[in-house]
């Protein structure tokens, strides 16, 4: 126990900000049911709870290095219990306890709900929703829905997190007027597949009515979506983003691939001429939107003429944001079953560094486009030379950040005009031109 007399409680999340959702609903079912609940602390606590990730093999033995660690301070006496949730749990159900008996107690991920009633037969609150919020106070995640009907060839997600489903838009819409009151103005929002929302609980699909409702809260300066999905994309949200200033000219869309040979052997449900013609509409119904994605280099059966039509396609789109990794073989996906995976390493990797150094020029680009222009900057954090602050093109920890120079006193949160006069590839410098607030009336 610590000095409040209470019992201590340490959450480490691994993997998504989906997972950093469910990290802060347990952090409020923590606090309310009496414990002094905390996430990531460096101090030492009575019990801790490692919410895992087990999507690739890289985050698969970050999360097993984590609770190995954990264990081996269980057994020298640091802390009385430990406890697993979530995507790696979920997926490997009897392999690990036999593996790491040290953990007290397994959770899925979906069953850890009842992990508060396990550590004290309490009732934790009756509005799902609610959380202690881990991010900078004046931004959060809003996660819509769970799971994924895709089953893309690679992806392990369906496996782990089971069928798709959509939380009620008036449960969310509860949720971010809650998330406002406690001084929340910038909202990410978040599914393993943004494209689908609704199907199951309207029949329809239902993103653009979700934004439509989340942009008429007063107090919603920003919405941000990520995770959409190219096949069935719901078009109707693109005017929708174009009418509300409050939803920022963003889309997160991972399209993986552009080659018709590897769209189909990864199961993708979407031809190169279809990706092409989803991209010229957002972009045409989306004026100055910026997009993020995420390609795979590597995966079974990719030749030399796949990939160069990959770079191609990059050279031609001029994405805004890209991220881009090889291919890793999951078990039990569709690939792992069926597919040898021919690609050597070697080769793997040297395809995804000429992709990364394509894009890195052409992010220097388009970032040098920036300079002299003027942009609203929400600013997250504050430094010695400093504010460190992002425009509306910008989701936390994985965009560019701008260097506000401190010419003008910011307040952390705060939302201000910022003229930008040095780019560099991955951040921007800038002058805010006011101390005012844009957002104030």
């Amino acid at each position: 126990m610590n000095k409040t007399g209470k019992i201590s409680v340490n959450v480490v999340t691994l993997g998504c900000s989906k997972n950093l959702v469910d990290s802060e609903r347990v952090l409020r079912m923590l606090s309310d049911a009496g414990f002094e609940a905390y996430h990531q602390t460096d101090e030492p606590t009575d019990i801790v709870v490692v919410n895992t990730c087990g999507f690739i093999g890289d985050a698969k033995e970050e999360s097993v290095n984590t609770i190995l660690e954990f264990a081996g301070a269980k057994e020298r006496g640091e802390l009385r219990e430990l406890y697993v949730m979530g995507c790696l749990s979920e997926r490997y159900r009897k392999e690990l306890p036999a593996e790491i008996p040290e953990v007290d107690r397994w959770y899925g991920k979906y069953d850890w709900t009842g992990l508060v009633d396990d550590l004290r037969k309490s009732n934790h609150t009756e509005r799902p929703y609610e959380r202690t919020v881990t991010t900078p106070s004046h931004h959060a995640y809003v996660k819509i829905s769970e799971g994924c009907n895709r089953f893309c060839a690679f992806c392990a997600i369906p496996l782990i997190t089971g069928r798709h489903h959509s939380r009620p838009i008036e449960e969310i819409e509860q949720e971010v007027k809650s998330l406002v009151e406690r001084g929340v103005r910038e909202f990410n929002i978040i599914a393993q597949d943004l494209s689908s929302y609704g199907r199951d609980l309207y029949g329809k699909l239902s993103l653009a009515p979700l934004v439509e409702r989340l942009a008429g809260i007063e107090g919603v300066d920003r919405i941000r979506l990520h995770y959409a999905y190219p096949a069935e994309f719901p078009y109707d949200t693109l005017p929708v983003m174009a009418r509300h200033k409050n939803v920022c000219n963003y889309l997160d869309i991972a399209l993986q691939h552009i080659s018709d040979n590897m769209l189909t052997a990864m199961r993708r449900h979407i031809t190169a001429e279809e990706t092409r013609r989803l991209l010229a509409e957002i972009r045409k119904a989306v004026p100055g939107i910026h997009i993020r994605t995420t390609l795979m280099v590597g995966f079974p059966g990719e030749t030399e003429e796949d990939f160069l039509q990959l770079m191609d396609f990059v050279r031609e789109q001029r994405f805004e944001r890209m991220g881009a990794f090889a291919y890793s073989e999951e078990e039990g996906t569709y690939a792992a079953l069926n597919l040898p995976d021919n690609v050597p390493l070697e080769v793997k990797e040297d395809r995804l560094n000429r992709l990364m150094a394509l894009q890195e020029d052409i992010s220097m680009e388009l970032q040098q486009e920036k300079t002299g222009k003027t942009f609203d900057v929400i600013i997250d954090s504050e430094e010695e030379d400093y504010y460190i602050g992002r425009t509306e093109y910008d989701s936390p920890e994985v965009d560019p950040e701008v260097l506000v120079k401190k010419t003008l006193p910011l307040q952390v949160g705060g939302i201000y005009p910022v003229k930008i006069t040095r780019a560099l590839p991955f951040e921007l410098i800038g002058e805010a031109l006011s101390d005012k607030d844009v957002y104030a009336k």
